[in-house]
């Protein structure tokens, strides 16, 4: 009966890991405040942060998915031809909610291998 329970266990950490990921959205923030609300990434995307300027002096801030083949690349957006309107470094990650503050990507990252850990210890009970 143990052997059971555990072999559910065991399956049941293996989906918790293997779902969607989850980031944190963030439309447009400015400075360092921005409001953020839990998003679900389509297969192929990561979370990002984006941290930049507008009008060449106002830091502004976004979260949220973005395809990978976009991660770690700097937008400018133009006004006009010569008149630069904001620029923007998009910083990518791929563990659940890591584009929030460090410390929680540290928890993200311990959590992701504590699964595995419990996982591959199961799975060797079993055998």
């Amino acid at each position: 009966m143990n052997k059971i329970l555990l072999g559910i266990f065991a399956v049941a950490i293996c989906f918790a890991v293997g779902q969607a990921l989850q980031c944190y959205e963030c439309k447009l923030g400015f400075w360092k405040f921005c409001i953020t609300n839990e998003k679900k990434c389509n297969d192929g995307e990561h979370c990002f942060s984006g941290v930049g300027t507008a009008v060449g002096f106002m830091n502004i801030t976004t979260k949220g998915c973005l395809e990978l083949s976009k991660c770690n690349k700097t937008e400018q957006t133009n006004f006009t031809s010569n008149s630069q309107l904001y620029q923007l470094t998009k910083t990518c990650c791929s563990a659940d909610l890591c584009n929030s503050a460090p410390a929680h990507f540290h928890m993200s990252a311990v959590s992701v291998a504590f699964a595995a850990i419990s996982a591959v210890f199961t799975v060797k009970y079993l055998i």
